[in-house]
């Protein structure tokens, strides 16, 4: 009932056609599905997945590894009743395709019952695929990642106070999916990546910092310059030279962009509707209340142009939309794929992921906090005392409890102002209260997966000595 939203893409280069055709893969996955149809299941779906990856890594001017890979790997889901069974492999040959399935069915028939398994509601299933312009239609030879990556470790070097090279590595690839369901859904589609990334040290002996910049998009034109990747891992790792330790207070705190997505991250994990059911979440009974304050709204958006995570469908067929997660500070949406959906008496929000040797599970998209109205200077220019912080250390958040405690580095603010760099603290309070308390700056940008402006959270606890 559909086809790949690749299909109007411009042509790319003759080398990798091959690798961006999914027509055997659409016609394996098909084959799968009537294969299991026939050996006695009542449902049936089968994901394709192609994975390809190139990569170089340098490191003082020399190539250390370079390296491709590509494969394609299968997977089946059938369901007997109420039973379920998943199998995966990425050989099919021969009569491959019928043992497969009867093999997965004969799993099946012997798998417990679990009455809140099948498939989507032919209701739900995605119909109209958009074109989200996921595939470059260029590939990146091993001459030109090797240019890139020899690029950004020279302006890294180049910065005064800079060392010596962590490395640099540029790599592009290309991830793709074809998903058959027994109800009639047929959809596909191929996601190309690139990226650049360095790090830099600087200093000498026992007082060397380093630090780190990358960038990465499915498009290289969107990418930032290798020149600047290295610069701006120099410029950071000198910056960190000479960190003091502070004394034990409560202050205000601002998280740089590159942090402030964590804030969302532990969010995302605490909606999932898997820890909602489980009752494992800090949130599980907060949908509807108010954890943040007034105008803040976070968004997923699956259906973002050159997205890092876009795509046309999830993992079970259903039509992906754009939803508010927090809409005014309110807490207003699990992230729930079926099986979780008919857990806890709701309906799919089509965020569902899935591998080829899994059932589907929840998970996110595109998410981003959106921008507030004052910018990063404004935002900390009233801070007498407080904490910069560019680096988060550790895991320390507990999701069924909301605890929180990781270990920062940055820069202590004084007047408004960062001075000195700050390194070996912990920062410490309850996601609920930083949650209430949060105010974003007007600098939100598109980089990651998870994307916050810069953020302010009130009388978080610094532990130094």
């Amino acid at each position: 009932m559909n086809s790949s939203p690749t299909a109007s893409l411009a042509s790319p280069p003759s080398a990798d056609q091959g690798l961006l055709d999914q027509s055997a893969l659409s016609d394996l996955a098909q084959r799968l599905v009537d294969a299991a149809l026939k050996a006695g299941a009542d449902q049936a779906d089968a994901v394709a997945v192609r994975g390809v990856s190139h990569g170089v890594e340098l490191r003082d001017g020399r190539i250390q590894e370079s390296e491709r890979s590509e494969g394609d790997d299968v997977g089946l889901r059938v369901l007997v009743g109420r039973r379920q069974a998943v199998v995966s492999t990425n050989d099919i040959t021969g009569d491959g395709v019928a043992q497969l399935a009867e093999r997965a069915v004969a799993m099946a028939r012997v798998a417990p019952d679990d009455k809140y398994v099948g498939l989507a509601d032919p209701a739900l299933l995605a119909r109209d695929l958009p074109q989200l312009d996921m595939l470059d239609p260029q590939t990146p030879s091993t001459a030109e990642l090797e240019r890139r990556a020899r690029a950004a470790e020279e302006a890294a070097m180049a910065v005064k106070g800079v060392s010596k090279s962590g490395g640099a590595s540029a790599s592009s690839g290309i991830g793709g999916m074809v998903l058959v369901t027994s109800t009639g859904f047929h959809g596909a589609y191929l996601r190309s990546s690139q990226g650049v990334s360095m790090t830099a040290i600087a200093g000498e002996g026992t007082g060397m910092e380093r630090d780190y910049e990358y960038t990465t998009a499915p498009h290289a034109e969107d990418l930032m310059s290798p020149e600047t990747v290295g610069r701006v891992a120099g410029e950071r790792a000198i910056a960190r030279l000479a960190p003091r330790k502070v004394e034990t207070c409560k202050v205000p705190v601002i998280f740089d962009p590159r942090v402030a997505g964590s804030l969302v991250g532990h969010l995302i994990g605490a909606i999932n509707g898997a820890s909602i059911a489980r009752k494992t979440s800090f949130l599980k009974d907060k949908l509807g209340a108010k954890l943040f304050g007034d105008g803040i709204r976070i968004i997923d958006d699956p259906l973002r142009k050159r997205g890092l995570r876009s795509q046309p469908f999830d993992a079970e067929g259903v039509a992906v939309k754009q939803l508010a997660l927090v809409d005014d500070g309110v807490l207003t949406s699990w992230l729930l794929d079926c099986a979780t959906a008919r857990e806890l008496g709701l309906t799919t929000t089509g965020h569902a992921h899935r591998g080829v040797s899994s059932s589907p599970s929840p998970g996110a998209y595109n998410v981003h906090l959106e921008a507030g109205r004052l910018s990063p200077a404004e935002l900390m220019s009233d801070i007498k005392q407080g904490f910069y912080i560019t680096d988060l250390i550790g895991s320390g958040v507990n999701g069924v409890t909301g605890d929180y405690s990781r270990g920062a580095a940055g820069f202590w603010i004084e007047n408004g102002e960062c001075t000195y760099a700050v390194s070996e603290v912990t920062i410490a309070g309850h996601l609920f209260d930083i949650y209430k308390t949060l105010t974003p700056a007007n600098d939100l940008s598109f980089r990651y997966g998870v994307n916050a402006p810069t953020l302010r959270i009130e009388g978080l606890t610094v532990a130094g000595r």
